[in-house]
């Protein structure tokens, strides 16, 4: 069983959209995945234009891939790459932690993401 970041049992992050490396609604991760979905993180306009200007639209539906495009307030399993280059931006989005997978503890302080919580 997957633990989140305060120890307990990982929880959904979304289901519609439908998240995850999985895609089965958790941010959970394995060794294929290169991009450590591992954040769950709540979507804001500022968060998605940020994100298009970096290069990963998430907000532009690719319907070939199973992907409907985000809005804000939907949560997303995020690869953790891009929240912390938007923490050092100061465009980091809102956290569900009890969604965000423990291995988020080996590259980001708990008192940080806590500050982030929804």
């Amino acid at each position: 069983m997957a633990k989140n970041v305060l120890g307990g049992e990982l929880m959904v992050c979304s289901m519609d959209p439908l998240t995850g490396f999985f895609r089965k609604g958790k941010c959970d991760t394995c060794g294929d995945d290169r991009g450590m979905h591992t954040v769950c993180a709540e979507m804001t306009a500022e968060f998605l234009a940020y994100s298009k200007e970096q290069g990963n639209d998430l907000s532009t539906p690719v319907p070939e891939h199973g992907f409907p495009g985000l809005e804000p307030g939907d949560y997303w399993c995020l690869c953790l790459g891009r929240w912390i280059e938007a923490y050092q931006a100061g465009m980091a989005p809102r956290l569900k932690l009890e969604a965000c997978h423990i291995s988020v503890l080996e590259f980001i302080d708990l008192d940080r993401i806590k500050a982030y919580a929804v």
